[in-house]
């Protein structure tokens, strides 16, 4: 059976996540019903990462089987017809190998995480990025970033909840980025890159470089946070809304 390979972006406002639950809209069921409507196959979409309510996607990867052969570029057009008026697209469709897997063939994963310090409420970027009311030391947050990266156990900047096997896993790149406004405020940008996270791992994080932005902590607080292997020691965790699935690599 052809498979298929697809490239997915979407906004998350809207959504209970990724994944189908038991009530309310997924993207995964979304995108499964774009397929149904253009193929009138009942085929699972499998998707790299399972995001979490109002997290956003510019590079989701996902991949579905279908007893049809159709050409790619007809895949992502029909889909996306299909899904109109839910902000989901499918930016490219490819086939992939029989033993291609969306989530198991993934050598890697990068998130970025939005936030804007200014006192305005955000209207065009609502939704999109998490609004702090101060300005951020973006300096004292890449200090901060920098003690993470490695190979570590994770479990202060893990979900209580989180079915991962082990709470070790090694952090690639956690980069704290400025990016100048138009208008008044400035934008922080944490890029993260690993293999794979923790449940809630990102925001986590975030949420305690906010503190080191703040002032209220220092780079020896993350360190003390991130050996005390205890969740209670974390930071807040920042909002879903700032979130967004990058990249997947293969």
């Amino acid at each position: 059976m052809p498979r298929y390979k697809l490239t997915i972006e979407y906004d998350g406002t809207p959504f209970v996540g990724w994944q189908v639950q038991a009530a309310g809209l997924s993207v995964q069921g979304v995108l499964a019903e774009a397929v149904r409507r253009f193929s009138g196959e009942a085929a699972a979409v499998q998707g790299a990462g399972r995001t979490d309510a109002g997290v956003h996607a510019t590079g989701q990867v996902a991949h579905v089987e279908l007893a049809r052969h159709w050409r790619p570029d007809t895949v992502r057009d029909a889909m996306n017809a299909h899904l109109r008026p839910h902000p989901v697209a499918v930016l490219a469709a490819e086939e992939a190998a029989e033993d291609f897997h969306a989530r198991f063939s993934a050598t890697g994963r990068r998130y970025l995480y939005r936030i804007i310090a200014r006192r305005p409420d955000l209207v065009l970027e609502r939704n999109r990025a998490w609004r702090v009311l101060r300005p951020l030391d973006a300096q004292a947050m890449a200090a901060g970033a920098a003690r993470l990266i490695g190979r570590h156990d994770f479990t202060t900047f893990r979900a209580i909840g989180c079915q991962a096997a082990s709470p070790v896993k090694t952090l690639d790149r956690l980069e704290v980025e400025t990016v100048p406004l138009e208008g008044p405020g400035m934008e922080i940008r944490v890029h993260a890159q690993a293999r794979s996270f923790l449940h809630h791992q990102v925001r986590s994080m975030v949420g305690t470089l906010v503190k080191l932005g703040e002032g209220a902590w220092t780079p020896d607080d993350v360190t003390a946070a991130l050996e005390a292997r205890d969740r209670t020691r974390c930071g807040p965790m920042a909002p879903s809304a700032g979130l967004y699935l990058a990249e997947v690599t293969y």
